[in-house]
């Protein structure tokens, strides 16, 4: 198994985010109650929200659980990148499911990104994801401040897929 490429394992799990990174928090609204969360939850561990979101995902199991293989591929035609990474945590608990992966070598920057969804208590199912990551290709540290532009429009885009994803199953529900 190749090794992660930074120290701080887990650090999306609680915080705080690790100094010395570009640090990423988006927190979007996806829905209200418990069959959204868990309509939510099962979308971002089984890959499904990255799928939809334009993302190749090849997993090493249907659903994040730690020490899963991920290597996901962004991009057009011939001009994709693919981040390989192992899930280093996945929660699944009443109100919070997720899971956060690591980079491994190869993987265009350095760091953790976590993707979870909670309930809270007045109902409403929230989708967060945190991260901390710096360049770890020539490519990545030429493109500078553009990563984490590119960073945030891409987690703002799981939101809005996680949303519809949700939304969808709402209307087969009923």
């Amino acid at each position: 198994m190749s090794a992660l490429t930074y120290p701080e394992v887990g650090a999306t799990r609680l915080g705080p985010l690790p100094d010395g990174y570009h640090h990423l928090h988006h927190r979007a609204r996806v829905g209200r109650g418990r069959a959204d969360f868990e309509a939510a939850g099962a979308a971002v561990t089984g890959w499904r929200m990255h799928r939809i979101s334009g993302a190749a995902v090849r997993a090493s199991a249907a659903r994040a659980e730690a020490g899963v293989r991920v290597r996901v591929s962004l991009g057009v035609g011939p001009i994709r990148f693919t981040a390989p990474c192992r899930v280093v945590w996945a929660a699944y608990e009443q109100d919070r499911i997720g899971f956060a992966y690591g980079t491994e070598v190869r993987h265009p920057e350095r760091g953790e990104e976590s993707f979870v969804v909670e309930l809270a208590d007045d109902g409403t199912v929230w989708f967060t994801v945190m991260a901390f990551s710096r360049p770890a290709a020539w490519y990545t540290r030429l493109a500078g401040p553009l990563v984490p532009v590119a960073q945030r429009w891409y987690a703002r885009r799981l939101g809005t897929t996680l949303r519809r994803i949700v939304g969808e199953g709402r209307t087969e529900r009923v």
